[in-house]
């Protein structure tokens, strides 16, 4: 087992993406997350090495280095053989072949090595397939995968990933619609997302609740990129209209969220029309409730008036978290 030792900071600390929301292990099969602060806890040096890093001196270093970042995975140097054994494998029959060759793809991308040859690939060979398992090593690639060529256009053949990407969200497998739509939440290409934009809406109406809690993430998502409003200028709307008709918890929860973070005055609005009712909802749902509330009395002191009420029916909660 191996033992981390920490050192002491530098005076200045490096750079490290605030969008890194997940560890990723390839250590079999399964798909296995880890939260990113225990991984602080485990290998401080991670964040904190002992020597500090070379300043960038060419602009294309300062550009990469700022580009976001979702996955972080520990890989050895990729070998030039290395690319060729992966684009025998998508080229098989063989489904567990396939998956591994994925997760080595994935690998090679974050570690800055460029594979083009293999993208052409892998959009003949692996999305075609229904297997689940490589429909979500898929994802995680288009995910790690640089979407634009050196002009900031779109790639010509995430055409056809668009179109896979649809077919997923009218899939008649709930589950994969919800897969999907997590990955959309990842996504920062206005250009990817406004030819899926009638499908994503459409699953608000879903029978299952994973669709309609996803699809609500997705929104908000959306919602928060660059040109996002454009795209969903009616979204706050939509959603206001399914906080009065959801009977799911998490579903409302995550609609009173994006609310609460894209159109505060409508969060505001619902939460005035409910007052009697805040004392019922569920633990997360509440905490929502008083972040919106010192949030609003921050910029407004002439509102605190308005929520004594809510105040004191949350101090009597029965939820610890809450009081």
């Amino acid at each position: 087992m191996q033992t981390f030792v920490k050192s002491p900071r530098p005076a200045l600390p490096i750079f490290v993406p605030r969008t890194i929301t997940s560890v990723l292990f390839f250590g079999s099969t399964n798909l296995r997350f880890r939260s990113f602060l225990p991984l602080k806890r485990r290998c401080p040096d991670l964040l904190f090495p002992s020597t500090r890093l070379p300043p960038a001196t060419s602009p294309s270093l300062q550009s990469s280095m700022e580009k976001s970042c979702s996955l972080l995975i520990h890989f050895d140097k990729a070998t030039p053989a290395m690319a060729n054994k992966i684009k025998q494998a998508l080229e098989s029959n063989d489904v567990e072949a396939k998956t591994d060759a994925m997760k080595k793809a994935i690998l090679m991308i974050l570690n800055g090595e460029s594979v083009p040859q293999l993208f052409i690939t892998i959009i003949r060979y692996i999305l075609p397939s229904e297997d689940h398992i490589i429909q979500r090593v898929l994802l995680l690639y288009l995910e790690t995968l640089d979407k634009t060529d050196s002009t900031g256009r779109m790639l010509p053949e995430m055409i056809l990933v668009i179109q896979n990407l649809r077919n997923n969200l009218q899939h008649s497998n709930e589950y994969i619609r919800g897969v999907c739509l997590r990955f959309l939440c990842r996504v920062a290409e206005p250009e990817l997302m406004e030819p899926l934009v009638p499908s994503i809406i459409g699953n608000l109406d879903h029978r299952h609740s994973i669709v309609r809690r996803n699809v609500v993430l997705a929104l908000m998502s959306i919602y928060s990129i660059p040109y996002g409003e454009q795209l969903l200028d009616h979204a706050p709307e939509l959603i206001q209209q399914l906080l009065v008709s959801e009977l799911d918890a998490s579903v409302k929860r995550n609609a009173f969220l994006m609310l609460f973070n894209c159109a505060q005055f409508k969060a505001v609005d619902y939460l005035v029309s409910n007052i009697g009712r805040v004392s019922d909802w569920d633990e997360q749902m509440q905490m929502i409730v008083l972040e919106l509330i010192r949030k609003v009395c921050r910029t407004n002191r002439n509102e605190k008036g308005k929520y004594i009420q809510i105040i004191i029916s949350l101090l009597n909660s029965p939820l610890t978290a809450v009081v």
